[in-house]
């Protein structure tokens, strides 16, 4: 969305570092930032040479220091915002003179209740849109009772309009609550991919605090550190979790608790979120062969996904048999012996070898050289076969 020439103003030596907002590789945008001395968690220690964008309201921020998560914070926020949305924001904005980042912040959940007018030549058009922006939409029977072309008369013959560089802005009622506080980000899923958002406050506040942090997980562990220090957490056991937002099947589900170490669980959901259809049928069954206790368990099969074989709707001995000889590309099948063929000793043989499981959506089965117990320790393995085709 924008560029941002990032700079530290106590060390005109070291060069700016340019920065694209919202930010894609945190550790390394970090790293580059901790290189010239800033970057910090929780101070405003950005100095911001330039910003290269097409949203001039956010020039003003230009000469200006800002944090660069409040930064990352706001651009996500105006990323979702539709071109007559982000209109309101810089009206209100210019009309205003706000620079100050928790201003902006809190702005954007607010703005969209101002009208903004850009074109003046269609009154009927004006006046459907202040009528939802007052009343937060419009039922579809009203569309033909309402009279439009009176509302836009009326609110263009007061005196509340403020011209800007962006249109004539018209708060209406908006009140700039101070919703963000200049410390604690509020909720906001700017990732759609998310597998759960989780609220940290911290242990030795009450539970009902407002001082929350929430997380979209998974995300880069270095975001993780620089949450704590920013919600004033010291150390993990000073956490408290609260489960937000779970996409997590009830097999894993079933394992989180309030306690739950928080890379751990970033780490389950990392491994989670890049499984396909297949993959979280897969996991279902390895789940229930493999029985992991806790999320670290889990996270770790996932890890090593590929030591596991899963044949979904093969039920039975017979079925296994005749996926293995029919189906698994390992031999060559003649549909004219058929009769010849005893799926089931196969099946039952073969599965006695793998030391597989028929559960209520097919067959797994583990090929590690180790024992499951010890891959859901961490220790690491490889398969003992090939995997068999088709799985």
């Amino acid at each position: 969305m924008i560029q941002a020439l990032l700079s530290n103003i106590k060390r005109k030596d070291l060069p700016p570092v340019r920065v694209g907002f919202p930010l894609s590789n945190y550790k390394e945008v970090y790293a580059k930032l901790e290189a010239i001395g800033i970057g910090s968690a929780t101070e405003r220690d950005c100095y911001v040479n330039e910003i290269y964008e097409d949203y001039h309201i956010l020039k003003l921020l230009e000469k200006v220091s800002v944090n660069v998560d409040e930064l990352d914070y706001l651009t996500k926020r105006l990323e979702s915002f539709d071109k007559r949305e982000f209109a309101k924001f810089q009206g209100v904005a210019a009309s205003h003179g706000y620079f100050d980042m928790t201003d902006l912040i809190n702005l954007t959940f607010c703005c969209q209740e101002a009208t903004i007018v850009q074109d003046f030549t269609d009154l009927n058009a004006i006046g459907r849109e202040h009528y939802m922006d007052i009343h937060g939409g419009i039922a579809a029977e009203d569309l033909k009772k309402v009279d439009f072309r009176k509302i836009a008369l009326s609110l263009l013959s007061s005196d509340t309009g403020k011209i800007t560089p962006y249109g004539v802005i018209y708060e209406n009622d908006m009140c700039m609550k101070q919703l963000y506080n200049g410390q604690y980000l509020l909720d906001y899923q700017y990732n759609c991919d998310a597998v759960m958002t989780i609220a940290v406050t911290n242990r030795h506040k009450p539970e009902e605090s407002a001082s929350v942090t929430y997380l979209d997980l998974p995300m880069e562990d270095c975001q993780i550190e620089r949450t704590m220090l920013r919600s004033g957490i010291d150390t993990v056991g000073d956490m408290r979790i609260r489960y937000h937002y779970n996409e997590l099947p009830i097999e894993l589900t079933e394992l989180l608790s309030e306690g739950e170490n928080l890379h751990d669980l970033n780490s389950l959901c990392t491994g989670f979120q890049v499984l396909d259809d297949g993959d979280r049928q897969k996991l279902e069954a390895v789940i229930e062969m493999a029985g992991p206790a806790t999320v670290k368990e889990a996270a770790n099969l996932i890890a090593q996904f590929d030591l596991f074989d899963f044949a979904p709707g093969v039920l039975t001995p017979k079925d296994y048999g005749r996926y293995m000889i029919t189906d698994s590309g390992r031999y060559e099948y003649d549909s004219e012996l058929d009769s010849y063929y005893d799926f089931s000793k196969y099946g039952e043989e073969r599965s006695a070898r793998e030391n597989g499981m028929f559960v209520p959506t097919g067959y797994v089965s583990y090929h590690g050289f180790i024992s499951i117990e010890e891959v859901m320790a961490g220790s690491e393995t490889e398969r003992m076969d090939m995997k068999m085709g088709g799985i």
